[in-house]
């Protein structure tokens, strides 16, 4: 290497230099941080986050049951009580007995064909509640990388919010330095010395 060969530096805002402002070293460290939060933090708690949908999903699969419920009433389309949801399925109340010999009844969307003492399959949890079925393992699955990705992306986000509100910040405090220099020497400014 030659004498007159400048060296380069690729963390200029760490190293010794009379022009290196505070502002800059602040600027330098929040960078780091933010890549750090990106590179390692939201990758992790992505993993994180996609790991927990898979065991509350899991948990789910655990406590919903199948059952054979009986129709006891449902509305009828264009009756008083026509709400229907987009599958055109209506309110209706159910009755099911659980192999304990305990009965119960809930509220449920039936098919508006259904009259009432018909049998349905309805999925109960561990509260007696009509649920919707668990998903089934590759929809868990996909849910969960889904949930994952979407919460390394909202982090990694917030992260470069951040950066982006610190580095604003300090830009000010800059330009308010810059000012008051200017104030200090903007009238001399292009005076020749005498």
């Amino acid at each position: 290497m030659r004498a007159n060969t400048p060296v380069r530096r690729p963390l200029w805002r760490w190293r010794s230099n009379p022009m290196r402002r505070r502002e800059d070293v602040i600027e330098g460290w929040v960078l780091l941080a933010t890549w750090a939060v990106i590179a390692v933090g939201a990758p992790l708690t992505g993993v994180a986050v996609g790991q927990a949908t898979v065991d509350g999903l899991a948990q789910q699969q655990v406590e919903r049951h199948p059952a054979t419920a009986v129709l006891v009433d449902a509305a009828r389309p264009g009756g008083g009580d026509s709400v229907t949801t987009p599958d055109d399925r209506v309110p209706g109340t159910v009755r099911w007995t659980e192999p304990d010999g305990t009965r119960h009844e809930d509220r449920t969307l039936v098919a508006p064909t259904l009259e009432t003492g018909d049998r349905i399959a309805v999925w109960t949890d561990q509260h007696h509640r009509v649920t919707p079925p668990p998903l089934t393992p590759s929809e868990a699955a996909t849910q969960a990388a889904a949930t994952g990705a979407l919460v390394s992306l909202a982090v990694a986000g917030a992260a470069g919010g951040g950066c982006c509100a610190a580095r604003a910040l300090l830009d000010r405090r800059r330009a308010r330095a810059w000012e008051a220099e200017w104030r200090e020497v903007g009238p001399q400014w292009g005076r020749a010395a005498r």
